[in-house]
């Protein structure tokens, strides 16, 4: 089906025996994690879509906008799908737990810490089944191979469990009950284009681009595309389904072309109640229970409502360079020296430097690491430049910022 006419005036390790290699190995995992933490923050990607393209009634962009602003699902249960292709090299696994440890929380290195076990979806292919009630009762199953991690909100209590390692994970939310919505921070479609739309503004283009099956219903693709040059970013599809306004859907592709860099999507949705027993849950006996006592700080830390940069800016003390889609985010690790990606870093230091390109600039010297969609720069005074741009514009990004 042809595209629809555009509405484009849219306003808007832990080592206790060597502390000397676990500052290394931070400064080894800078380029690894930067580049995780950013594509969870960014959204995540597709599920099947189903063929044909259904009839529907015509609709403008900003009529899709409010749909998607207006929906108000309270009950579903389904099965979401994710899929990251960053293109980073393959390092045996050592990406996964690098990036898992840089967002773990404050649950004392449990495996069922839901801020290390969400970071996994930074790489590769996984299988979510999602369930929610109203905003104070969902369910997120992470499966995995023969073990399932789970993370369930009932009220005021937020459980984790790790069925591999046996090990729970709880904290208290003290805006539950209280009408606290916290779907919009799921790694569902609704989550990533929530954020995704919070970043529209007279950077971005937005158009209705025809219509799609998703999980066997009738959908709206709405098109979102940067209009500044030097972003890695080439496009933004949501499926909307047509009837509730909610997002089925959430791929983006990178402007170099090719497979879609984030997908999330559902492969099977249904809008019925859950059953009362999905969000119950008690700890096995004999399972190791971990208490998240600062949990009720960050959740009143500041959430939302910036550009896409500043949602970049994961790092404790970021700071953001420039607007829109060509953000980059900067912070300062404290390493100084740079990494040893030369002879003087041995194996190691000829490895990375393998993975990364030197650059210098008025900002002095410095290393890019360079991925299908979030690209690092990592200076020799320390500094981490990243956003979703190219490494010319990370450079000029530096060198404003010096």
């Amino acid at each position: 089906m042809a595209p629809y006419e555009s509405d484009d005036a849219l306003a808007a390790a832990r080592d206790e025996d060597a502390p000397s290699r676990r500052r290394k190995a931070a400064r080894y995992a800078v380029p690894v994690a930067v580049v995780g933490v950013a594509a969870v923050t960014i959204g995540l990607v597709p599920a099947l879509a189903d063929s044909g393209d259904p009839d529907l009634p015509k609709i403008t962009a900003q009529q899709l906008i409010n749909k998607i602003a207006k929906s108000d699902v309270q009950q579903l249960s389904g099965t979401v799908k994710i899929t990251t292709d960053l293109g980073l090299p393959d390092l045996g696994g050592l990406e996964n737990s690098l990036v898992s440890g840089a967002g773990q929380g404050s649950g004392d290195g449990s495996s069922a810490d839901p801020q290390a076990r969400l970071t996994e979806l930074a790489s590769g292919t996984h299988t979510l089944r999602v369930a929610a009630d109203g905003p104070d009762r969902q369910k997120l199953s992470l499966l995995e191979r023969g073990a399932e991690w789970s993370l369930v909100h009932d009220g005021k209590d937020v459980w984790g469990y790790d069925s591999k390692s046996d090990e729970v994970y709880h904290s208290t939310t003290a805006a539950a009950g209280k009408g606290a919505d916290h779907r919009a921070e799921s790694p569902t479609p609704k989550g990533f284009a929530d954020e995704i739309l919070k970043s529209v503004d007279d950077t971005t283009s937005v158009t209705v681009d025809g219509t799609a099956q998703v999980a066997g219903r009738d959908a709206y693709k709405l098109l979102v595309k940067p209009k500044q040059s030097g972003t890695t970013v080439g496009a933004v599809t949501i499926d909307v389904d047509a009837k509730t306004g909610m997002p089925l859907k959430f791929t983006l592709t990178p402007k170099s072309g090719g497979a879609a860099v984030l997908d999330v999507g559902f492969t099977r949705v249904s809008f019925d109640r859950p059953a009362a027993a999905t969000f119950d849950f008690t700890p096995p006996k004999g399972a190791k229970v971990t208490e998240d006592e600062d949990a009720g700080a960050r959740e009143h830390a500041p959430k939302g409502g910036q550009d896409l940069g500043k949602r970049l800016a994961g790092a404790e003390g970021a700071k953001v360079l420039g607007k829109g889609w060509t953000a980059v985010a900067t912070f300062d690790t404290g390493a100084k020296g740079g990494l040893p990606t030369g002879s003087e870093g041995g194996d190691l230091g000829g490895f990375l430097g393998s993975l990364g390109d030197q650059v210098s600039g008025k900002f002095g010297k410095g290393t890019v690491f360079s991925t299908r969609l979030v690209n690092a720069l990592i200076t020799d005074d320390g500094k981490v430049y990243a956003g979703a741009v190219t490494k010319e514009a990370l450079v000029k990004a530096a060198d404003a910022g010096k």
